[in-house]
C-alpha cells in the first residue's frame, strides 16, 4: 500500500514563516497540519497551527525573535504531534536569479547562488536564506528543495520577457521573470481537465500580479524583475514612469536605498491613502476619508487595466481567476473590477460574488469568472516530494 511521502512546505516572509506538512501521493498534496508564525521580532508574535479539517491545534501568542525561533518552535510542534516526520522539505522561494530558474535539491552550489540573487528580491530572499539554514541545522539529513516563484514564467516568449535596454546590461540578468508562480501553477492544477485554453489569474493581495495563461503555459506577467513592478500593491509602488526615480535621484538626492525603501514600503495602498496598505482597514475607512477611497478605486483601476491588456495577448479570455488574500476574500474588490471589464463580456452574480461561490459569474457572461484559493504550499509540496 503506497502510504506517500511526507513534506513540509515552508513558505517565509520577512516577519512570518507559514508552514504546512502534507502526504504526497502520485499528483495529490493532503494537508495534515498548517498554520504560521506572524509578528516575528515583534512584542506580539503569534504562532497558530490547524489540523486537516481545520480545527485549531495551537493558538499562542509568545515572543518569537526570529525565523530561527520560529522553526524551533515548528519542530516542537511536529514532535508533540502525532503525524509523521518530514522526509522532505521545500521551501518558497522568490526569485532565483538568472541561474536559478527550475525547482531543485538545495546544496552548497545552490546556496551561493541564492545568496548571489539576493539583490533581485531583497525584500524575500534573506528571510528565505535564514529559514533554510535554521530548517538544515534543525532537520539534519533531511532533504531539502528549493521551488522558485519564477519558474512557471520561464516558458515567456522574448516579447514578453526582454526588456528594452542594452543587450550588455540584458546579458547580467536584467530582463521580465515574473512572479506569484507557485500560485498560478496551482490554479491550473486546480482546473485540471477543466481548464479553458485562455485564463488570466489574478493574484491580488498584499502583492499583486496579473499573468495570462494559454494552454496551460505562462505566456506574459504584469511583474517583471522584480516583485515590486506591475499593478499598485500593499506598499509597493507598481510600475512607475522611470523619470520619477531619476527625479528623485537628481532633485532630491535619493539614493538606491531610500529609492528601494520608496518604492517597496512607502507606497502604493499605504502611499495614497497615508492610512494602511491593509485593504481591510481602507475599507472601514473610505466612508469618511477620501484618499482611502481613492486608494481602493486606483487599486482597481490598475487591474482593470491590466486584464484588459492581458486579454489582447490571449486573443480574448475564456476564464478569469481572483485569488490570493485579496482576490479570495474582498466582494467589494471582485465587484470593482469585474465592473470594468464589461467590454470582455464580464458580467457578474452579485449573490455567488457575495458568497465567494468558485463561480462568481452571472448566466450571461461571456467568459467564466471563478474565485480559487491559493495554494502554493501544496505545489511546493508535490515538487519537494518529486525532488528529494
Amino acid at each position: 500500500m503506497d502510504h506517500g511521502s511526507h513534506v513540509l512546505a515552508l513558505n517565509s516572509g520577512s516577519s512570518s514563516l507559514k508552514f504546512g506538512l502534507y502526504r504526497v501521493r502520485s499528483l495529490h498534496a493532503e494537508r495534515l497540519i498548517s498554520g504560521a508564525a506572524e509578528g516575528l521580532g515583534q512584542s506580539k508574535s503569534s504562532f497558530h497551527a490547524s489540523d486537516a479539517r481545520g480545527q485549531t491545534l495551537l493558538q499562542e501568542t509568545a515572543p518569537l525573535a526570529s525565523q530561527q525561533e520560529a522553526v524551533v518552535r515548528l519542530g516542537s510542534l511536529l514532535a508533540a504531534s502525532r503525524t509523521p516526520a518530514p522526509q522532505a522539505i521545500g521551501h518558497r522561494i522568490v526569485h532565483g536569479g538568472p541561474t536559478l530558474l527550475q525547482h531543485c535539491r538545495i546544496d552548497d552550489g545552490v546556496l551561493h547562488a541564492l545568496e548571489a540573487a539576493t539583490a533581485f528580491a531583497p525584500l524575500h530572499t534573506p528571510a528565505a536564506l535564514a529559514v533554510i539554514g535554521y530548517a538544515l541545522t534543525h532537520f539534519p539529513g533531511i532533504p531539502q528543495v528549493a521551488c522558485f516563484d519564477t519558474t512557471f514564467h520561464t516558458g515567456m516568449p522574448q516579447v514578453a520577457r526582454v526588456l528594452p535596454l542594452p543587450a550588455a546590461l540584458r546579458s547580467q540578468g536584467l530582463q521580465r521573470y515574473g512572479f506569484h508562480g507557485l500560485s498560478c501553477e496551482s490554479i491550473v492544477q486546480q482546473l485540471a481537465g477543466a481548464l479553458p485554453s485562455r485564463v488570466m489569474v489574478a493574484h491580488l493581495g498584499n502583492g499583486a500580479s496579473i499573468t495570462a495563461v494559454k494552454d496551460g503555459v505562462s505566456i506574459d506577467t504584469s511583474m517583471g524583475l522584480t516583485p515590486s513592478g506591475g499593478v499598485i500593491m500593499g506598499t509597493r509602488s507598481g510600475d512607475l514612469d522611470p523619470g520619477v526615480l531619476v527625479y528623485l535621484a537628481r532633485e532630491q538626492h535619493f539614493d538606491a536605498a531610500m529609492l528601494e525603501d520608496l518604492v517597496d514600503h512607502r507606497s502604493g495602498l499605504l502611499g495614497i491613502s497615508g492610512l494602511s496598505g491593509d485593504m481591510r482597514a481602507l475599507h472601514d475607512a473610505a466612508a469618511s476619508n477620501a484618499d482611502a477611497q481613492l486608494a481602493i478605486q486606483m487599486f482597481c483601476y490598475a487591474v482593470i487595466k491590466q486584464l484588459g491588456a492581458m486579454s489582447m495577448v490571449l486573443d480574448g479570455v475564456d476564464l478569469i481567476v481572483f485569488t490570493g488574500g485579496i482576490g479570495e476574500n474582498d466582494a467589494l474588490v471582485r465587484a470593482g473590477v469585474c465592473a470594468g471589464l464589461s467590454t470582455l463580456g464580464v458580467e457578474l452574480d452579485e449573490a455567488r460574488n457575495g458568497a465567494a461561490e468558485s463561480l462568481i459569474s452571472g448566466t450571461g457572461s461571456r467568459c467564466q469568472v471563478r474565485v480559487l484559493p491559493s495554494l502554493e504550499d501544496a505545489q511546493i509540496a508535490l515538487h519537494a516530494a518529486v525532488l528529494a
